[in-house]
């Protein structure tokens, strides 16, 4: 099962290391979500990642870096619904029901449905689907490889998501909430805490 990492929504010190570091233990895709930042700074990070780990990063705003800096693809959401003329490449999108998951699926690399749990990063953001709903909605393919979960995901419940037959888990909270950016100062506790989210995964 492939297991993405979404990066926190402000930049910190250490960021292009810790990714760096993600990356070189086995981590499939990041996706570079940044909400209303400035895009050179998006530039100076990316410029701060080997160009061989580029190749597996989405971004989720100024999809114009997708061809400047030769990155996996573009995420669509309600900030940046649509494919940029002339676009060619990977496309992902977000999805909260699975009408849109049926509706956006066949149009993308993959897709991800949130929220599967109650959500770790934003307060209040309750899981909003039954075990049953998402078991129903595998056996009618519409949950299936091109469908990642998110939201909540962590080592307690990764291996649920697994068996619900999920292509993917993304994690957000559930990783960076093992790193003050202010006080720590090592990520050793972040990267080995993702080497248990990977075996889980794999």
């Amino acid at each position: 099962m492939k297991l993405i990492v979404i990066t926190r929504p402000t930049y910190f010190v250490e960021e292009d290391k810790i990714i760096t570091a993600l990356f070189d233990e086995g981590l499939d895709i990041l996706h570079l979500r940044k909400v209303d930042s400035i895009p050179v700074y998006a530039e100076r990070l990316l410029t701060l990642i080997p160009e061989k780990y580029r190749k597996r990063i989405v971004v989720h705003d100024n999809f114009y870096l997708k061809e400047e800096y030769k990155l996996k693809g573009i995420h669509l959401n309600s900030r940046n619904p649509f494919i940029p003329d002339n676009y060619s490449g990977s496309v992902t999108t977000s999805c909260h029901t699975l009408e849109e998951v049926k509706e956006k699926k066949p149009h993308c690399e993959y897709v991800f449905l949130s929220p599967i749990f109650d959500s770790i990063s934003k307060e209040g953001y309750q899981a909003a689907f039954t075990p049953e709903q998402i078991r129903t909605a595998a056996k009618s393919n519409i949950i299936d490889k091109k469908v990642i979960a998110l939201g909540g995901i962590d080592e307690s419940n990764i291996l649920q998501v697994k068996d619900y037959g999920f292509g993917g888990a993304a994690i957000l909270g559930g990783l960076w909430n093992q790193f003050d950016a202010g006080h720590d100062y090592n990520y050793s506790q972040l990267l080995e805490h993702f080497r248990k989210l990977k075996r889980l995964a794999d």
